[in-house]
């Protein structure tokens, strides 16, 4: 009866393990950024965010952090309480106000003074997605955003 119990157990392990199969991160990208109205010393965004999920399983979360660094220096950050699905091989996008403060914000206008094209500015985008259980599922993506048409270049 033991040997039986053992083999039952040993069973059930390895398919709970083969439950667990290794997923392929989400991809994220910044979708648009809009302006929202700010507070004391402090400037505000919605962010949105285009996530892509390239594995055969929805992807659930329920709630996501970011934070986003700009030439290289932190420049704001922000969370959300949205939920939501990203479907199997699809896409879903998720909006989360982040905040930029005064301090920051001057330090990145002292560190453009100079610099020859002020239409690009390189970012890096780091968080996580809030999965299912206490599972999350960080990300990072880097790119640059374009202000030429809004600097009227």
């Amino acid at each position: 009866m033991p040997i039986r119990l053992v083999a039952l157990l040993l069973t059930l392990a390895l398919s709970a393990c083969a439950g667990l199969t290794r997923h392929e991160p989400v991809r994220v990208a910044i979708a648009a950024v809009e302006p929202l109205p700010g507070e004391g010393l402090e400037l505000r965004f919605l962010v949105k965010l285009r996530l892509q999920n390239p594995n055969d399983v929805a992807l659930d979360f329920n709630g996501a952090f970011i934070e986003l660094d700009v030439r290289g220096q932190p420049f704001a950050s922000g969370v959300s309480d949205a939920a939501g699905s990203v479907p199997r091989y699809g896409e879903a996008v998720v909006a989360i106000p982040v905040t930029v403060s005064a301090l920051q914000a001057v330090r990145q206008a002292i560190g453009a003074v100079g610099r020859s094209d002020m239409s690009r500015l390189d970012y890096v985008l780091r968080g996580k997605l809030a999965g299912a259980g206490f599972v999350d599922m960080p990300f990072e993506s880097r790119g640059a955003l374009d202000w030429s048409d809004a600097l009227g270049r």
